[in-house]
This record gives C-alpha cells, structure tokens and sequence, in this order.
C-alpha cells in the first residue's frame, strides 16, 4: 500500500495537491482517477453555508468497470433553498456491444502487431527505480516507522486517512 500527496512545479498547477493510494487486498479492486472541484468562494443561494456543500466531482473510471460519473449539488425545485446531490453515471458496457479486453489482452495484442504505446521505456523505468530505491532503502533501515498493517478487504492503513485530514479531505470510499 502507497498513499501519498505530490504536486507539479509549474505555474498551471502550483498549489493543487495530486493525492495517490494504491493497495493490495483493499475493499474494492478499482483503478479511477477522481477529481474534486474546489468549493466555491461564496454561494450562489443565500443562506447557504458554502463549508456545508458536498464537493464536485469528476470520476474517471479506468478499470474494471470503465467510464464515468459526476457528481454535482444543484437546486432542489421549489420555493425553497435546498441543495441535493445529482449523481450522473456512464459505463461503457450500457452503452457499447463490445466488451472491454483486460490489460493482458490489449499487451498481447499490442505486441503482436508491434504497437509499443502502452509499453515503458527502458529510461523510464530506470528513473522510476531512481524515485523509488531511497524510499526502499529507508524501509530496510526503519521498516517499523514506515510500514503499517491494515486489515484484509479494507480501506487501508490509517495513516493514509491522516494524510488527506490534515488538508479537511477524505479519500473516496471503496465499496
């Protein structure tokens, strides 16, 4: 399991924190990317606490279950200010006869009519292993401070949560 929180050194995106867990045995398999709006400055309905509103968000669903789904807060009808939750959802299997490959089956593929698009470059691996190899040689060195076990079928380690905490974030249940 990896949780962590990274950001990109340019002007475009200084200051929007990227957060990313990745597990084993967690609740749900799932590879999504989710993008959450920030909340607005002010309301746009009066005497409506803007800290109170349910973020906007943006899920791309990579795997297994491909598509995607967006989840805004909009007027309730009516001659009162009430927001609701609007949950729009797409998958790709509603909507297309063909069923989606696994991964194996698009690499194989891929390899055999000699398409390298979604393969690793040898110098891209090497600079990930440059990334990864101090974090690895830390938990050889202090495998107690830096490792935490989480139970089987769950959300996760705890210290995962306390990184997104510390910013009033939570991840995203898996269910």
């Amino acid at each position: 399991f990896v949780a962590m929180k990274l950001g990109v050194d340019n002007w475009r995106w200084s200051g929007v924190p990227f957060y990313l867990r990745t597990g084993k045995a967690m609740a749900k398999r799932s590879s999504e990317i989710v993008i959450q709006f920030k909340r607005p400055p002010l309301s746009l309905f009066r005497d409506t606490a803007t800290e109170a509103l349910t973020p906007n968000a943006l899920v791309l669903k990579l795997q297994p279950d491909e598509g995607a789904a967006l989840m805004f807060g909009a007027k309730i009808p009516g001659p009162t200010i009430s927001i609701g939750q609007v949950h729009m959802d797409f998958h790709y299997k509603d909507y297309f006869q063909n069923a989606p490959s696994t991964g194996y089956e698009t690499l194989i593929y891929d390899c055999m009519i000699g398409d390298a698009t979604l393969f690793q470059r040898a110098d891209s691996v090497e600079a990930g292993w440059r990334i990864v190899q101090p974090y690895l040689d830390l938990c050889k060195e202090k495998p107690d401070a830096l490792l935490e076990f989480y139970p089987a079928g769950g959300q996760g380690p705890t210290k995962a949560d306390a990184l997104l905490e510390t910013s009033g974030r939570k991840w995203r249940k898996l269910s």
